[in-house]
């Protein structure tokens, strides 16, 4: 991998200036659109517009994968939103000023610069263009693919990137257009850097209703659902970090200004929630635990209602909290044969507020020697239509009804009376909400057009576990995949991108759930007593949710993590707190000091 040479010149000749202790001061005592009013004053006085060229210069120092921790590489390439895999190895990496864009057939051909709030809202007005604070680096095909849609959470993805992010129709409360959703790591980046730009340029906003999150006014700017949206992703799903706080203080040193809502997270509540929603939703009623196979169980329950709206259920499996589902109903999956299994659910509303459990349902798994998940799929790409030859993204229905995609695809060319042709391209199913676990892999491929042998990348989860090689006759590769959950397959071209390639039959098998090795006791909590961070230390990679109660009972904080983390507990009362952790079906509590 190629280093960044340049990068300690480009740091020694900006100024080392500093974020100052009272830049934030005029704004005290001050709440709603007034305070949004005087953040703009404080953010736009000293802000010094570097061009958009300059970017280049800023992404140096801002936008650096200098990250020490578990997941990120540390190794001075860039980081971003759409491609950046913070949970194992990237599945590709840009070195500042290799590769820039440029044209672009695939992910991982160049780099770019994406505005986050579209630039087609906003035209070639400076300095919204070349503001630092909305505009990252991005792959260019992600950026191509992302467009100029609404950030949101997707129901159906109809592309999703190497890293997870996807594109697809929107199921969040309010909005049902298209929407791109980035992973978790980035919701609370993105979502704070859309609140800087409503602020920074409300005076302008009113005019870039193109932008279907903004609403055509100066002072919310933000349609409902999307202030709903987004401060959820600030304050709950990605909060923000020491290493996002390191970012605004190097975008302050390379531009003059702050992203107000990096260092005074309750800004955002202030403006856009200065009456809390309090009430919670009432309770759900008639949850019934039915259909069990060995590894599910289907759960279906009546509605809640809440006076602003219930957002999610959270579903709890003997007690502790398992998943969550946007619907009244859900199947629990991963389950071990010929166990009883006990549920109950809560309702939630976009507040965080819980109803009271649900009546508890029980129901037990069958043990009868079949498939553990019947969602083993067998794909033959059958009935996926013609074309006329020419190259284009085919979409189709497999088998056993999973919806695939293919870029730069072909389907006249035929093995075995059927195939799917890919040139420079990709291969792989848009959603796997109905898979969720894959043993092993097996497909034929061979070569029809072009010269020579070569392979394909089998990237899962963003990890590439094997290759699949090609040539002038029909080959058939077995790789053993051996991965749970699976949120994402792609077949990628890693040869010679001229070359056509069949594929058929392709399948994989699904194999018996085993227990994670949970590392509960191994979690550790420092500082305790603690003032402002808190970091939660894990020793594996395995999803955890921390909930934080105060000594009633009452949860003031939840996050989930899959790695070392730190949360700011700066806006909790001096006491003692029980800090709760779960991985999976295990669950332990610690005891907390805040200072």
């Amino acid at each position: 991998m190629k280093h960044i040479y340049i990068l300690f010149l480009l740091i020694s000749s900006i100024g080392l200036a500093q974020i100052p202790s009272d830049y934030y001061d005029s704004a005290n005592g001050l709440s709603g659109f007034a305070l949004k009013s005087e953040l703009k004053s404080i953010i736009t006085n000293g802000h010094n517009d570097q061009g958009y060229d300059g970017l280049y210069t800023g992404y140096a120092t801002v936008f650096i994968d200098n990250i020490e921790e578990s997941g990120y590489e540390n190794d001075g390439t860039l980081l971003m939103y759409y491609t950046e895999n913070p949970n194992g190895t990237d599945p590709y990496t840009f070195t500042l000023g290799t590769n820039q864009c440029g044209n672009y057939n695939s992910e991982s051909d160049c780099y770019n610069r994406e505005h986050l709030v579209p630039q087609s809202s906003f035209g070639s007005a400076s300095p919204m263009k070349n503001d630092i604070h909305h505009v990252v680096p991005s792959d260019g095909y992600a950026n191509g693919k992302r467009n100029n849609f609404p950030f949101g959470t997707v129901s159906s993805a109809t592309w999703t990137s190497l890293n997870g992010s996807q594109l697809g129709s929107s199921n969040v409360t309010g909005y049902s257009g298209t929407v791109f959703e980035p992973i978790d790591e980035f919701k609370g980046d993105i979502a704070r850097a859309i609140l800087y730009f409503v602020t920074r340029y409300e005076n302008n906003v009113d005019g870039y209703s193109s932008f279907e999150m903004f609403n055509g006014t100066e002072n919310q700017a933000l349609e409902d659902w999307a202030i709903d949206m987004l401060l959820d992703w600030h304050y709950n799903i990605d909060p923000v970090d020491q290493y996002e706080r390191d970012r605004n203080d190097a975008a302050f040193n390379f531009q003059g200004n702050a992203n107000p809502f990096v260092d005074h997270p309750e800004y955002a509540n202030m403006i856009w929630n200065p009456t809390p929603d309090t009430e919670a939703p009432s309770t759900p009623t008639n949850l019934v635990a039915s259909n069990p196979t060995n590894s599910t169980i289907d759960l279906s329950w009546d509605a809640s209602t809440d006076n602003i709206g219930v957002t999610i259920y959270d579903i709890y499996m003997d007690g502790n909290y398992a998943f969550s589902a946007s619907n009244t109903s859900a199947t629990k999956t991963n389950l071990i044969p010929g166990v009883n299994f006990c549920f109950t659910v809560v309702a939630k509303d976009a507040s965080g507020n819980e109803s009271d459990p649900s009546n508890e349902s029980c129901e037990t798994t069958t043990n009868n020697g079949d498939n553990p998940d019947p969602n083993c799929i067998d794909e033959n790409f059958e009935n996926i239509g013609t074309s006329s030859g020419s190259y284009l993204s085919v979409t189709w229905t497999g088998n056993e009804g999973l919806t695939w995609n293919a870029t730069d695809a072909r389907t006249d060319q035929t093995l075995d009376s059927r195939a799917i042709t890919i040139r420079n391209g990709i291969l792989g199913p848009t959603d796997f909400s109905n898979i969720s676990f894959i043993d092993k892999l097996t497909v034929t491929t061979q070569r029809v057009f072009g010269g020579g042998s070569g392979n394909f990348d089998l990237v899962v989860n963003g990890n590439v576990v094997g290759t699949i090689p090609y040539g002038d006759d029909p080959e058939t590769t077995t790789i053993m995949v051996n991965v749970n959950p699976v949120t994402s397959l792609v077949i990628n071209n890693n040869s010679t991108p001229s070359n056509r390639v069949m594929f058929d039959n392709l399948s994989w098998t699904c194999g018996l759930l085993s227990t994670p090795e949970y590392n509960l006791e191994h979690i550790t909590l420092h500082p305790n007593p603690v003032k402002n961070e808190l970091t939660i230390g894990l020793k594996s990679n395995i999803t955890t949710n921390i909930e934080i109660f105060d000594i009633l009972g009452k949860r003031v904080l939840k996050q989930r993590i899959s790695k070392t983390s730190s949360i700011n507990v700066t806006d909790l009362r001096t006491g003692i707190y029980i800090v709760k952790m779960t991985q999976g079906d295990s669950t332990i509590t610690k005891k907390l000091i805040k200072q």
